[in-house]
């Protein structure tokens, strides 16, 4: 059972609205995608997946790497990557480590 301050806590989660900068991760994606479709005025995309991949990894990378000061051992870890394919995920993205 629930102590009473997490209750509470939930409860006022589920009874205020969230705002933009309150909401998921997934969320932000989502307006981006609706952003992205609108701005293709009805062109076709093309390579979504790969375009969508390379500009949500690199951020993530960037932020982790700055996180962790650098090391790649706890940014692997952080990422659940070993460190082998993280260095080669940096060097694509041209990011020092």
């Amino acid at each position: 059972m629930m102590g009473k301050g997490v209750a509470s806590i939930v409860a006022m989660a589920v009874a205020e609205p969230r705002t933009a900068e309150h909401q998921p991760l997934s969320y932000h994606v989502k307006q981006a995608l609706e952003r992205y479709f609108a701005d293709l005025n009805g062109h076709t995309p093309s390579e979504l997946y790969d375009l969508v991949m390379s500009e949500v990894e690199r951020p993530l990378l960037e932020e982790v790497m700055r996180r962790t000061r650098g090391n790649i051992s706890k940014a692997a870890q952080h990422l659940g990557l070993n460190r082998a394919t993280l260095r080669k995920k940096l060097e694509r993205h041209g990011i020092a480590n």
